[in-house]
């Protein structure tokens, strides 16, 4: 796991897009869960360009190993709705239950009505569609870390763990 670790490599695709971002020098620690290697890192790449320190996870059980370790100064959770093992909701609702402030980002592949319907932007959670380019991964970070802090811990019980159930 590699949570603690800065993403150091560069990565040409990348740097064109983080170059081509609207960089807000941002602070604070985002946990970024993400399950596709590329992703997690440009993800990471851009956001760290952007001057946020972030912890990457492959999975729900890292994201919460890195969670536990890091909990006081996290003040946003990037994640994917769909993920192996436990999904992106469950993840937040766990999150939640131990940090109530923390801010929340959902990203999927899946359209924005299909997320609405599912109940992730209440309260304190956002959706980002994928594909995103920097600059919308930038613009919607600083949006909701801008925005005051709320402890709505309600995130839909529905569970949909595999993305067929988002068919």
């Amino acid at each position: 796991m590699n949570h603690s670790q800065p993403c150091t490599e560069t990565n040409p695709e990348s740097d064109s897009m983080v170059r081509n971002a609207e960089l807000h020098r941002g602070h604070g620690t985002i946990l970024l869960v993400e399950d596709e290697s590329f992703l997690r890192e440009v993800t990471c790449e851009i956001l760290e360009s952007a001057g946020y320190r972030v912890l990457k996870a492959r999975t729900a059980a890292e994201a919460i190993s890195a969670f536990d370790d890091y909990k006081t100064i996290v003040r946003l959770l990037l994640t994917d709705v769909v993920l192996p093992g436990q999904n992106g909701r469950d993840l937040a609702t766990d999150l939640r239950s131990i940090s109530p402030k923390l801010k929340i980002i959902f990203t999927s592949g899946y359209p924005e009505n299909v997320v609405t319907r599912q109940g992730l932007q209440e309260g304190g959670m956002f959706y980002l569609p994928k594909p995103f380019s920097a600059q919308s991964l930038t613009r919607k970070v600083r949006q909701v870390l801008e925005q005051p802090a709320t402890t709505n811990t309600n995130v839909q019980a529905a569970s949909y763990d595999r993305a067929e159930d988002w068919a």
